[in-house]
């Protein structure tokens, strides 16, 4: 299934105003956007590392747990770039893993309105990142490279 294919059946069974597919690649430790409902904002193929918290990361790619905000102090709390999600008419999210046969494959990254969305719609969500897991193992397996030592 198609990326795109993907966020039709979020927008359906979930509902999303942002939607962005994260690949994680272990071996240079980022999450790669795969894909993005907003481009200009969020270009496909851009690199998080840095801005995103440790927190964050321990829960939805070491833990394999979903991360559920439901409000703006939650998104603000979590990501560096909560001014530019604010300015998409954006306050809550639902973060959930995407899971292969050799761990964490990425995240499906899901926003909307300030309490749109609720705990319950947690579990839908994580339901359908299945979907993204053919994608995601073959974009990894593509793209994940270690980064090289510089020191001799």
């Amino acid at each position: 299934m198609m990326l795109s294919e993907v966020e039709q059946r979020v927008r359906e069974d979930v509902g999303v105003r942002l939607f962005t597919v994260l690949a994680w690649l272990p071996g240079r430790r980022v999450l790669h956007r795969a894909h993005s409902s907003h481009p200009e904002q969020y270009p496909v193929g851009g690199e998080k590392s840095v801005e995103v918290t440790a927190g964050w990361l321990d829960r939805c790619i070491t833990a394999q747990l979903p991360y559920f905000g439901p409000d703006e102090a939650a998104v603000r709390e979590v990501f560096a770039d909560h001014m530019l999600i604010a300015g998409l008419g954006c306050g809550s999210v639902i973060n959930v893993p995407v899971l292969g046969q050799s761990g964490t494959l990425g995240v499906l990254n899901l926003l909307d309105a300030s309490g749109a969305y609720e705990r319950s719609q947690v579990a839908r969500a994580a339901g359908l990142a299945v979907l993204a897991a053919p994608a995601l193992s073959e974009l990894v397996q593509r793209i994940d490279e270690p980064e090289e030592d510089p020191t001799p």
